[in-house]
C-alpha cells in the first residue's frame, strides 16, 4: 500500500522535542523528512541523557524515527546555496528555532517564498504575537503559561507540571494537523503559507476544559464537581482539583489490593450515572439507588467523597486487573493505574504497534512509541532514527549535485 504523504518532501530544521514531534509523525504518514544538523554536533538530544557511551540516546531515537538526515553548515556561502537548492525542491520546512533565527540565516518568509512559493513554512514558537513573542520557553514553562500547571495538583499543594509532554509533544502534534490543512488547501490555491504553533496556545487548547470552569465559577461562584464542594470556599480562579475529574461525570483514583507497597495498585473510577445502579449492586450499597441523597448526580455532589470513600472499601479487596474484570462487565468506566513497565510489556500494545521495538547499529534493540494513529490504507513501519550525516551524499544527489560537487562541498566542510 502506498503512504498517505508519500511523495511529500520535508526540509527538517528542528530539534529537541516539539518539532522533532512533528515531523516524526509526519514521517510515520510516509512524508520524505530530510533532517539538516550541524556536522560533528547535530541535533542536541543526540548526547542528552546518554545510557549507552557513543550512541545516540534514547531522547533522539525516539523523536527521530524514518527520517534522512544530513549535514549543512548554513552560516557558510555555500551552504546557503545548498539550503536554497533544498528549499526549491521540499513541500514544507519545519523550524523550532528561538525567535528571529531564520531572519538572520538571511532566510525570512518573504525571501523563502521567493525562492519556493508553494512551500510551506511551519514553525513552532514558545508564545505567539504579544508581550512574550521573543521568550525561550521549554515544556515546563509552556505548561505553567497555558493553564495546565496552575489547575494541576492538590489545593493544599503547589502547582505541578504533568509527565505528559503537552507542550512539547503537544504542541507538536497541532503544527503536524497545521501542515497537513495547509498542504490541503495549496491544492486548492497553488500557494504556500506559513503555520504557527505556540506552545501556550497548544497547551491551552489542551486545558479547555479549564477555561470553561472559570467562565461557570465566575457566574456561580462555586464548582460542585470539585472535590473543595461544599466545604472549602472557592476564589476568583479555578483551583486544583486533585484526582477528581471536575467534569459532568465524577471520578477519582481509589486504592487497590497492594497498595501499600505498590506505588500503582489504584485504579480511577467514574461514578457515570447510568451506571450508578450496577454500582451500587457492586459495592453492597444497594439502598443508595433510591436514597434521596444518592439517587441523583446533583443529590450526590455534596456527599461524592464518602461516596469514593465507600468505594474505595471494595476496591482494596481488588487489585486493579481483578476490579478491571468486575467493573467492565457492568459497563462502569474504569481504567488501572499502568506504570511504565506494566506498559512496555504489554504485549496488546505491542500487536498494535502503540509500542515497537526498533533495532539500531549502534546501540542494539530499543523500545519506542509507534504511530498512534492508524490509518486502514497506511500502515505505519517505525525504521531507526539516522546516524548523524548518514543520507547527506544520498540527498544531495538527488537535488541534482554531481560527484565532484559533492567531494568538493565536503572537502570545504559545507556538508
Amino acid at each position: 500500500m502506498s503512504k498517505a504523504l508519500e511523495g511529500v518532501r520535508i526540509l527538517d530544521f528542528t530539534h529537541v522535542q516539539s518539532g522533532p514531534t512533528c515531523t516524526q509523525l509526519l514521517a510515520w504518514f510516509g512524508a520524505d523528512v530530510i533532517k539538516v544538523e550541524k556536522a560533528g554536533e547535530g541535533d542536541a538530544t543526540r548526547g542528552q541523557l546518554r545510557d549507552i557511551p557513543d550512541a545516540d540516546s534514547l531522547y533522539f531515537t525516539m523523536l527521530n524515527h524514518n527520517k534522512r538526515s544530513i549535514t549543512l553548515d548554513t552560516k557558510n556561502p555555500k551552504g546557503k546555496e545548498v539550503l536554497v537548492t533544498l528549499i526549491k525542491q521540499c513541500d514544507v520546512m519545519v523550524e523550532n528555532f528561538a525567535p528571529g533565527a531564520l531572519d538572520r540565516m538571511g532566510f525570512s518568509w518573504e525571501r523563502i517564498q521567493e525562492i519556493n512559493p508553494r512551500i510551506i513554512l511551519a514553525s513552532v514558537k514558545g508564545f505567539g504575537p504579544g508581550p512574550y513573542v521573543d521568550c525561550k520557553v521549554y515544556e515546563n514553562v509552556a505548561q505553567c503559561a497555558g493553564g495546565a500547571a496552575s489547575t494541576t495538583g492538590f489545593d493544599d499543594g503547589p502547582p505541578m507540571v504533568t509527565g505528559a509532554q503537552i507542550g512539547d509533544s503537544g504542541t507538536g502534534l497541532h503544527l503536524a494537523l497545521g501542515i497537513v490543512t495547509a498542504l490541503f488547501q495549496r491544492e486548492k490555491t497553488g500557494r504556500g503559507q506559513k503555520v504557527l504553533a505556540a506552545m501556550q496556545d497548544a497547551v491551552l487548547n489542551l486545558c479547555r476544559v479549564k477555561l470553561r470552569d472559570q467562565q461557570r465559577l465566575e457566574r456561580t461562584g462555586e464548582l460542585k464537581e470539585y472535590p473543595q464542594y461544599p466545604e472549602i470556599g472557592f476564589g476568583e480562579a479555578v483551583p486544583r482539583a486533585g484526582n477528581s475529574s471536575g467534569g459532568g461525570q465524577p471520578g477519582s483514583i481509589l486504592k487497590c489490593k497492594g497498595w501499600q507497597k505498590d506505588p500503582n495498585a489504584y485504579i480511577y473510577f467514574i461514578t457515570q450515572a447510568a451506571v450508578w445502579p450496577a454500582i451500587c449492586k457492586v459495592i453492597d450499597e444497594e439502598g443508595w439507588i433510591t436514597d434521596p441523597h444518592f439517587a441523583t448526580p446533583t443529590a450526590r455532589l455534596p456527599h461524592l467523597k464518602m461516596i469514593f470513600d465507600r468505594i474505595e472499601e471494595w476496591t482494596k479487596t481488588k487489585t486493579k486487573f481483578e476490579a478491571m474484570d468486575i467493573l467492565n462487565k457492568f459497563d462502569i468506566p474504569c481504567g488501572p493505574i499502568l506504570s511504565m513497565k506494566e506498559i512496555a510489556e504489554d504485549e496488546s500494545l505491542r500487536a498494535t504497534g502503540t509500542v515497537v521495538e526498533v533495532e539500531h547499529p549502534t546501540r542494539g534493540k530499543y523500545l519506542t512509541v509507534g504511530n498512534p494513529i492508524k490509518l486502514s490504507d497506511s500502515p505505519t513501519d517505525v525504521t531507526r532514527s539516522p546516524l548523524l550525516g548518514e543520507h547527506t551524499v544520498e540527498v544531495m544527489a538527488q537535488m541534482g549535485y554531481n560527484d565532484e560537487q559533492i567531494a568538493q562541498l565536503r572537502a570545504e566542510r559545507v556538508i
